[in-house]
């Protein structure tokens, strides 16, 4: 007999479950698990990559995991403690760069679209489902939802926060040592006091986003410094 029209989509029932894991465990208990979790890093900064991840957690509820929490609100040596234990507790992970000369071709709302496209696709298997953080993705390869503040309130969409942030953070500390001025080991390449002073002082690297208005309209005698070594050729 063919499945009854009216019993799909499965009635999802909320149950409070340990750590973040309420939704998930609510989607998973529908028959759309697994679920995947997909987060970024970098969207705002003026310099650097886009970092995009993408998780997919198992069911159960590790307790090596439970400190999962959106990454902003954990401290560096928590996300760095985390970032290991969750590649090797996850089912699946996937981590996407965009440098910073993509974002200036496409713009940064399609960058981050795409970043999520292409990370759930590195997971090498299809998810039942896929929660995003804050907005929707179109072209997803499984029904998604997005989730505002979803780092905050779902593990697997905290996993992929911590993948995406400590990935992009060492990215960061490495350009630092091939760009020295800037201080990116320091602020990653936001906007703060300190950064805008090396910019007026330095000009722009080709790891700063040219579409960025602070960069833009930057005019220093001189032309920009050029990055060398592997993070150039990303």
């Amino acid at each position: 007999m063919g499945q009854d029209r009216t019993s799909w989509p499965p009635r999802v029932v909320m149950r409070r479950a340990s750590g973040l894991r309420t939704l998930e465990a609510a989607l998973i208990r529908g028959g759309l698990g697994p679920v995947a979790g997909v987060d970024e890093a970098g969207r705002g900064p003026c310099a650097g990559p886009l970092v995009v991840a993408a998780c997919l957690l198992a069911p159960k509820a590790y307790d090596k995991l439970s400190g999962l929490d959106d990454s902003k609100k954990l401290t560096e040596a928590a996300r760095e403690e985390l970032f290991p234990v969750v590649q090797r507790l996850a089912l699946a992970w996937s981590v996407v760069v965009i440098p910073a000369w993509e974002i200036d071709s496409i713009g940064i709302h399609v960058a981050n679209i795409e970043g999520m496209r292409r990370a759930v696709v590195g997971l090498g298997a299809t998810p039942g489902y896929i929660l995003t953080d804050g907005f929707k993705v179109p072209g997803l390869p499984a029904p998604s939802l997005p989730v505002i503040g979803g780092d905050g309130m779902a593990a697997c969409i905290a996993a992929a926060s911590i993948l995406a942030k400590v990935t992009r953070d060492r990215m960061m500390v490495d350009l630092d040592g091939q760009l020295p001025g800037y201080g990116f080991a320091a602020h990653k390449g936001y906007n703060t006091p300190e950064h805008t002073a090396a910019l007026r002082q330095l000009g722009p690297s080709t790891e700063h986003r040219r579409s960025w208005r602070n960069v833009r309209e930057l005019q220093v005698p001189g032309g920009s410094r050029v990055a060398t070594g592997p993070a150039h050729a990303r």
